[in-house]
């Protein structure tokens, strides 16, 4: 599966030939480098290895410094494998957007925006308990009964209940190309991404 490492650049909306409004996200997609080429022979898996987005020298470690050099490459800040590549690389090539199509269908992973410590109704979607009225003045977002009294007298294992939202790796699939621009390596998908403004996104066909 074929893919590019690119950042969140915003949101904006295109008009399409019949003149409806699009709303996009705008990616910068690529150029990225081709680090490391994995063997079944001498590692066990296949797989290509990327790197996306320049990094001063002084940050990097001498491992990793030596890992870019090889590539014949300055240092990247982001890297990542991707498995069963369909298109023929060497170490040190650039893969760039071209690599794409307009009206294909995509996969997009990001980490989504951490949103800290939340209830459950905005956690989970819960309604809240009872109605306004009638006497009760601090449950209409509280999660109600969280398990039984006498059996099985404890709480299950995964009960959704308040706690940190956000943070986590999401992936939308089949997200539509509405526009390639090459000459600035922009991508523009249809509908939203995970992740805030300047975050990394893995991208696979």
């Amino acid at each position: 599966m074929s893919g590019l490492i690119g950042k969140k650049i915003g949101m904006t909306s295109v008009f399409d030939e019949d003149g409806r409004n699009t709303p996009c996200t705008v990616i910068e997609a690529g150029p990225c480098v081709v680090t490391q080429v994995k063997t079944m022979e001498k590692d066990g898996y296949e797989a290509v290895q990327l790197a996306f987005d320049e990094k001063k020298e002084k940050s990097c470690n001498k491992p990793m410094l030596g890992h870019f050099r090889k590539a014949k490459t300055t240092p990247k800040k982001k890297l990542h494998e991707f498995y069963n590549f369909t298109q023929e690389v060497k170490l040190g090539d650039v893969i760039t957007v071209d690599l794409l199509k307009n009206d294909t269908w995509l996969d997009i992973t990001g980490m989504s925006k951490g949103k800290g410590f939340q209830g459950v109704v905005k956690r989970h979607g819960f309604a809240g308990v009872g109605q306004a009225t009638h006497g009760q003045h601090n449950r209409m977002r509280a999660p109600g009964s969280i398990g039984s009294s006498s059996y099985p007298s404890r709480v299950f294992k995964g009960m959704r209940m308040a706690g940190r939202m956000g943070g986590e790796n999401v992936m939308m699939i089949s997200l539509r190309v509405v526009k390639i621009i090459p000459e600035s390596n922009l991508l523009l998908v249809r509908g939203s991404v995970p992740g805030a403004k300047g975050s990394y996104l893995i991208i696979q066909q």
